[in-house]
């Protein structure tokens, strides 16, 4: 092995490592990184989250003085990724810009998730510049070994595609990263060496065009469809997340007006399609919740899965049984009819031959969706499990956009029936605990014109909290609830002992963070009666500024599908 030479003066004083270099006449060609935003703007993407950072300054210096696409700040890398996979999930697309090395190991967690759950997310990160890099320089946010491609490879595991951008490669990775986000609907990942990011372009490339689906697939795909409904007495369909990341809700709902199937939805696929509608009847969770509607699913003689992922919470701890040789499973790119799969062709066509082939049928819904009962407790009584969530279910109002936490508060809210407009966002397959406050805060930012409701343990929200200011500093007026139930409820009811010291956590003063953290004008209480509960929704229902209230319940207040997921995920989970 070659040694390498050590690194010159030149390579590492200030100016080598830290600062881009200033080209000594005017470009001809966009820089590197105005061509990327350009590019990214014509996609639709309106603003970049992210956190300030010496080797990112030229990027993010660029996306500042650039026409149409907006500066979002967080408070840090971690929340602002989680921010961008929020405002993804209602926009359609997001981009998230941190440093390198700690800046983006920071947000890899987000962009983990994001990978999981589908969510189309550009990742820009600003690299130190070439000489420091090829003198293998030893300059901060690095490991100390002269190796500047590692957290590169590290990222290439949790991204479906990734680059190092040149002004050679630029135009041509560009249209490349965006087809393969927009194919997968999954985060890619764009890193920008300091000094190459004002460089101008010397290539070009011309937009990739989307996938067409092969003609002799998709007739075959749509005719055994065609074919398995026509000899099914019985059929449903499963509405799933991928359709929702692919935009095509209003194609799932035109299959399911021209079939006349009913449609019921898991619980990562929530809110897909309207609940309001006669074709809804409830919320498939195997075995753990609504004996009526799984049994009805079940034994369909056709399920019909449009996106829909089995995960363990989707299926009520893998309780839920679908026949292989029943079951249609329409993905992004390839149909599955029993146990023959169909490559190469698009959702969307699917969707749409269907439409125009399927023949409706006059099968009334054998189940009603059911609610969460009536609002239960008044006055002095305590804020229980059975008078928290049905509070919570009626205060939704139509439109509003509601994320909840992966814990308790998911789990209860899940089988709220919604009204009209309104949409549930939750990480369910990833899970991150803290994702939902940066979450909301990321889809307040896409839909300033439309409440945001964010249901949040108190576990869960000290991870993130921080991110509230955020919202006031942009004027947003979220509502947020704190569920305070003194500990990890969640965490409780998966581990053999519940009251086990690292379920417990610090007691905040929760009501009082908004204030400090610059939300001067919100509406904050504490409450622990149903009567303070109240008033408290009374107050925040009014509008007009933020809402901030913490809701404290007994330690064990949970709804009944955390306690059944309880008993279930013994054998999943525990040795």
């Amino acid at each position: 092995m070659s040694r390498v030479s050590a690194p010159t003066k030149e390579a590492i004083s200030t100016k080598g490592i830290m600062q881009e270099s200033v080209p000594t006449q005017k470009a001809t060609s966009p820089t590197v990184i105005d061509h990327v935003l350009s590019r990214l703007k014509d996609i639709g993407i309106t603003k970049v989250f992210g956190v300030a950072g010496d080797f990112a300054f030229p990027i993010e210096d660029a996306i500042v003085g650039f026409p149409g696409i907006d500066w979002v700040g967080c408070c840090n890398e971690l929340n602002a990724g989680y921010a961008a996979d929020g405002h993804a999930r209602v926009h359609g697309i997001a981009a998230l810009n941190t440093t390198y090395g700690v800046g983006e190991l920071s947000a890899i967690n987000a962009i983990a998730g994001a990978y999981a759950e589908h969510v189309p997310v550009f990742h820009l990160v600003g690299m130190p510049n070439l000489p420091a890099q090829a003198g293998r320089a030893l300059v901060h946010h690095t490991l100390g070994n002269g190796e500047f491609d590692f957290f590169h490879k590290m990222a290439e595991k949790v991204v479906c595609a990734s680059a190092i951008m040149t002004p050679q490669n630029a135009a041509y990775e560009t249209e490349r990263l965006i087809a393969e986000a927009l194919y997968h609907r999954r985060p890619v990942y764009m890193a920008f060496p300091a000094d190459v990011a004002n460089q101008p372009v010397v290539s070009s490339a011309t937009p990739l065009d989307a996938p067409r689906s092969d003609g002799v697939s998709l007739e075959r795909a749509v005719s055994a469809i065609i074919e398995a409904l026509s000899a099914a007495k019985t059929g449903c369909i499963l509405p799933g997340i991928l359709a929702s990341r692919a935009k095509l809700q209003d194609a799932v709902q035109a299959f399911v007006d021209a079939s006349g199937l009913p449609f019921a939805t898991m619980l990562m696929d929530k809110s897909t399609l309207e609940e309001q509608q006669p074709a809804y009847i409830g919320m498939y969770e195997g075995k753990l919740m609504d004996d009526a509607v799984r049994e009805y699913v079940e034994s369909c003689d056709v399920v019909i899965l449009i996106g829909a992922i089995l995960t363990d919470f989707s299926t009520g701890a893998f309780t839920a049984h679908l026949d292989p040789e029943k079951t249609i499973d329409i993905r992004h790119h390839r149909t599955q009819v029993g146990t023959k799969v169909y490559p190469n062709v698009e959702m969307k066509d699917v969707l749409a031959e269907l439409v125009r082939r399927v023949e409706k049928r006059n099968q009334k819904p054998p189940v009603q969706p059911g609610s969460l009962g009536p609002v239960k407790g008044a006055g002095s009584d305590p804020v229980t499990a059975d008078a928290l969530y049905s509070r919570w279910a009626d205060f939704i109002k139509p439109n509003d956009i509601v994320f909840t936490e992966t814990g308790t508060s998911g789990f209860g809210m899940a089988f709220a029936l919604l009204p009209k407009g309104a949409k549930f966002y939750n990480q369910t397959l990833w899970g991150a605990i803290g994702y939902a406050t940066p979450a909301a805060f990321g889809a307040a930012v896409a839909a300033p014109d439309r409440r945001v409701v964010l249901i949040t343990g108190e576990g869960s929200h000290q991870l993130t909290a921080q991110e509230i200011s955020q919202f006031g500093r942009r004027g947003l007026k979220p509502i947020v609830f704190v569920l305070n139930n003194s500990g990890y409820l969640i965490e409780r009811l998966l581990c053999k002992d519940p009251n086990i010291e690292y379920n417990d956590l610090a007691q905040w003063h929760y009501a009082d963070l908004p204030k400090a953290l610059g939300c001067d004008d919100w509406f904050t209480a504490r409450v622990t009666t149903c009567g303070e509960f109240d008033q408290a929704l009374k107050t925040a229902s009014k509008g007009g500024r933020g809402a901030y209230i913490e809701v404290v319940t007994d330690k064990y207040a949970a709804p009944p599908i955390a306690l059944k997921f309880h008993e279930s995920v013994k054998t999943l989970y525990r040795t």
